[in-house]
């Protein structure tokens, strides 16, 4: 990873956060970009501080001129752009398709599914002037089955597969690996508002007994974005505790 530059969304927390620490542990420079700018700049100063390079840029996924900027602001900065994680997303609205609010819909959809889309549009062009690189898009188990009350986020995570999948058709010739990664329920921030009785529930449904760990699913991401992941592409990689195998 030395010398590389990698974008991580939504990299100030849980799973994101985890992966920029292991990229730039592997040598590569790390923009953290993520809405959340004070978590964010605290962890691109601490990665400096452990001796390794990174940088904050605060994005809002959902909005197709700010993922332009943050691929620009890469090329500017690092000099070329050679890994990108799209990792951003929110669990958003849980409700029955007919109890699900418009507004609900569509926000789980811009920030989830068409974020991934912007993000490739800007990322693979730039990848494509300094003749390769690799992007991992981060689904979810969610993308492989439906789950009652998460049709939005079951929707864009189904859909993530798909576009990653054309994505790889379109560019792995062109030395340009796309793969998508499905963890299972992993113990982030984004559990924090469930109960005890709810969390014990989740676990059940994961035969290994426990949730996942971000730094798990960040071993996994590193992997497919280094040169020892050279021939994998337009893949999905379940990372979930069995939850798949029922």
């Amino acid at each position: 990873m030395k010398g590389k530059t990698v974008i991580i969304t939504g990299g100030a927390s849980g799973i994101g956060k985890a992966t920029a620490g292991l990229f730039a542990q592997a040598g590569a420079n790390v923009i953290i970009s993520d809405i959340d700018k004070l978590q964010g700049d605290q962890l691109a100063r601490e990665i400096v501080s452990n001796g390794g390079i990174a940088s904050f840029y605060t994005t809002d996924v959902a909005i197709p001129a700010q993922m332009e900027a943050l691929v620009h602001y890469a090329v500017e900065t690092y000099g070329k752009l050679d890994i990108a994680v799209n990792n951003a997303g929110i669990g958003g609205e849980q409700n029955t398709i007919t109890d699900m609010s418009l507004e609900g819909w569509q926000k789980i959809i811009s920030i989830n599914l068409s974020s991934v889309f912007y993000g490739m549009k800007y990322q693979i062009a730039a990848m494509l002037k300094s003749g390769g690189g690799s992007v991992i898009n981060i689904s979810s188990i969610l993308g492989a089955v439906g789950f009652a009350s998460s049709a939005g986020y079951s929707a864009a995570k189904h859909g993530i597969i798909g576009l990653t999948q054309t994505a790889a058709l379109e560019y792995s010739a062109k030395n340009i690996r796309i793969n998508a990664v499905g963890p299972g329920f992993i113990d982030t921030p984004l559990l924090n508002a469930m109960d005890a009785e709810m969390k014990n529930q989740l676990i059940a449904m994961h035969p290994i007994g426990r949730l996942g760990k971000s730094g798990e699913v960040a071993e996994l991401i590193l992997w497919l974005g280094s040169e020892k992941a050279s021939f994998v592409t337009g893949s999905y990689y379940p990372i979930d505790g069995g939850y798949l195998s029922k």
